[in-house]
């Protein structure tokens, strides 16, 4: 199902702390200069319309959120979001997740990264399109602090198990799957994301699934 048209932005919201290009980001960068002030910091690859951006910042304060969207107008839709609640320890980013965290983002920095229902390229022949691939998994386990997280959730059984046996198969510093329990929404917006939420009130299955980075491994 393809992704449903946004709301207008109000043109009178001020976007320039909470909207960032890729390519305009100073080079050499570092994802941590990006803040006004240093904290744990936690990145969502896809962040799409920046449901998880917006709760998990106003939820932990203490951390900073980074959300990378390759879509130039759900990237800015998700700045309004965080804009319109002047949360300043959360952006968006506009551009290649996987270029952003191989460029911009240090070894053993981030202190989790977030993939929701990315986009399953159903096909065979487009299965490297995917954002979970060896180069990506790389830059995970690199880009980890020990005892990071990797948070991964698809509403594709087939996708969720492709990936399990990747990353069981391409790194042995990543222990899991970690079980993550499915908790009940206290509201409308009570989800992870809003495909998490359109999932779920179909009553279609959610698979979940969190990676701990081992302790004391490097690269």
């Amino acid at each position: 199902m393809g992704r449903r048209a946004l709301r207008k932005i109000d043109p009178q919201l001020d976007l320039s702390a909470h909207f960032l290009t890729l390519e305009k980001l100073p080079r050499p960068g570092c994802a941590q200069r990006l803040f006004t002030e240093e904290a744990p910091l936690e990145i969502e690859v896809g962040s799409g319309k920046g449901l998880f951006l917006q709760n998990a910042a106003q939820e932990n304060p203490q951390h900073n959120f980074l959300g990378l969207e390759v879509s130039h107008k759900y990237a800015r839709f998700t700045a309004a979001r965080l804009a319109k609640r002047q949360l300043s320890n959360a952006l968006a980013v506009h551009g290649d997740g996987l270029q952003f965290l191989r460029e911009f983002v240090p070894d053993n920095s981030v202190r989790a990264i977030h993939v929701y229902f990315p986009d399953p390229w159903w096909k065979k022949r487009h299965h490297r399109r995917r954002v979970l691939n060896e180069a990506f998994l790389a830059d995970v386990v690199r880009t980890l602090e020990p005892q990071g997280r990797l948070h991964f959730w698809t509403d594709v059984p087939a996708y969720y198990q492709n990936t399990l046996e990747l990353i069981a198969n391409t790194t042995h510093l990543l222990q899991g799957p970690l079980p993550v329990a499915q908790q009940p929404a206290t509201h409308d917006l009570d989800y992870r994301t809003h495909f998490e939420r359109r999932t779920r009130l179909q009553g279609a299955p959610v698979f979940r699934a969190e990676f701990e980075k081992t302790v004391g491994s490097g690269k």
